[in-house]
């Protein structure tokens, strides 16, 4: 019997809905994330609800959320305080009122308590946006244009920023100095002008190209730790290196802390290695599973946006990249559903949660799932909201070594894995797919 009968017989409801979604939902999904293109072969299950660290679907299936919601969930499904004070908030204020109270600033103040680069901020309702804001921020401050990304990091949906995140290195050229290559249609081929693309961990390149183009480098965006194509760890010294050149130059240094922003520890990824953005993008863990988004950065950054406009900065030249003039800002705008999930989000993971070497919290809660937590990935701060194991790597995914190369494999691994889901009453696909890694310049 193949793999899609019996998933089709076990999960027959979810066949249904699927085939309801398809006619008004393209891929039967709200993101293509939960699509069969992304491992949901032949049809994703549909859920129906989730408490803590398990969710149900359609056909009555428990099961434990490693995936945590797509990055979210941090505190679990339906965290108690944070529905009680969600549905508090709903209660006392609305849901838009368009104009500030008093809300926005207690939220506000909790993340400029937790995030050490973080001296004001902004909130959104997306990462994405977040992101777009951060590199806008970016160009007004400094009057440049160019920005500098790295292969498989991925920061968002928009046009100026969605660029070689799995890339083909034919087409993308040397690994010392890649092409930029969308990362799907529409996006305008005219965009890559702005950008100059490297490869992640790479100390080299990216201070060549600082020393050849670092005075037309308006930001350096960036993952702090890379958990988009696999999970790798920056090398020793090289956060310090893109901050140490990005302030000579006089350019930006923007973190992507959608995904390690109060995983790695309260303060996020930059808490953790010590190093200091001037712009910082949040989402998913900040929210706890609402659409809560933001953008912070030092007061002298964030304040270009004070009176709701993006003005040039005037800036003293020179490669040492001097401080340009400052003046005061006003308070952040937006408002934050997320502020009870900051509150709980305290030293300690709480609940159903346990914390890894490095901090990273992982989804583990009866002695049964704890097999799982085992992976080297989980244990040495590779596992933050997914499972990166497969056939093709088994050894660097459950092995004491660091992992270095990107690989992103969909679905258990069929021997350790595999086992524990079937003893869980799951069924494991034979082929998984693997996503083909970037050459590793740089790496050892």
């Amino acid at each position: 019997m193949t793999f899609d009968t019996r998933y089709t017989a076990w999960a027959s409801r979810s066949r249904k809905l699927y085939e309801q979604a398809s006619e008004v939902i393209p891929g039967g999904a709200g993101s293509s994330a939960r699509t069969a293109k992304f491992g949901w072969m032949p049809y994703p299950p549909f859920m129906t609800h989730g408490t803590g660290s398990r969710i149900y679907d359609a056909d009555g299936h428990e099961y434990v959320d490693y995936l945590l919601g797509l990055g979210p969930m941090i505190l679990g499904h339906r965290h108690p305080v944070v529905t009680a004070a969600v549905a508090a908030a709903i209660t006392e204020y609305g849901t838009c009122l368009g104009l500030p109270y008093p809300l926005e600033i207690e939220a506000a103040r909790k993340v400029v308590a937790a995030v050490p680069g973080v001296d004001m901020v902004r909130f959104t309702n997306s990462g994405s946006e977040a992101v777009g804001s951060a590199v806008r921020i970016a160009r007004a401050y400094t009057g440049r244009r160019l920005v500098i990304r790295f292969e498989g990091h991925y920061h968002g949906w928009q046009d100026t920023v969605y660029w070689s995140n799995h890339v083909d290195p034919a087409a993308a050229g040397p690994a010392s100095r890649p092409r930029p290559i969308p990362s799907g249609p529409g996006v305008p081929a005219e965009l890559a002008d702005t950008l100059i693309v490297l490869t992640w961990n790479d100390a080299e390149s990216f201070a060549a190209v600082m020393a050849e183009r670092g005075e037309q480098v308006a930001a350096v965006i960036t993952e702090p730790a890379m958990f988009n194509t696999g999970c790798i760890l920056p090398e020793p010294g090289y956060l310090e290196l893109l901050r140490q050149l990005t302030t000579e130059h006089g350019a930006l240094l923007i973190f992507d802390e959608v995904i390690t922003g109060f995983r790695f520890s309260r303060g996020g990824a930059q808490e953790y290695f010590g190093v200091r953005p001037d712009l910082t993008t949040m989402a998913k863990g900040l929210g706890g599973g609402f659409p809560v988004a933001a953008v912070g950065g030092s007061r002298e950054v964030m304040s270009i946006i004070a009176d709701g406009g993006l003005r040039r900065r005037q800036r003293h030249h020179g490669r040492a990249g001097r401080a340009w003039a400052v003046r005061e800002a006003a308070r952040a705008r937006r408002a934050a559903d997320g502020r009870a999930a900051l509150a709980r989000r305290r030293r300690r993971p709480g609940g159903h949660r346990r914390r890894s070497r490095h901090g990273v919290p992982a989804l583990v809660q009866r002695p049964a799932d704890q097999e799982l937590a085992g992976c080297r990935a989980v244990r040495a701060g590779g596992f933050v909201y997914r499972m990166v194991a497969g056939d093709a790597a088994p050894r660097r995914a459950f092995s004491s070594q660091p992992v270095r190369e990107p690989f992103s494999v969909i679905g258990p691994h069929r021997r350790r894995c595999g086992r524990h889901a079937e003893r869980r009453g799951g069924l494991v696909r034979g082929d998984e797919q693997r996503c083909a890694p970037r050459r590793s310049a740089g790496l050892k």
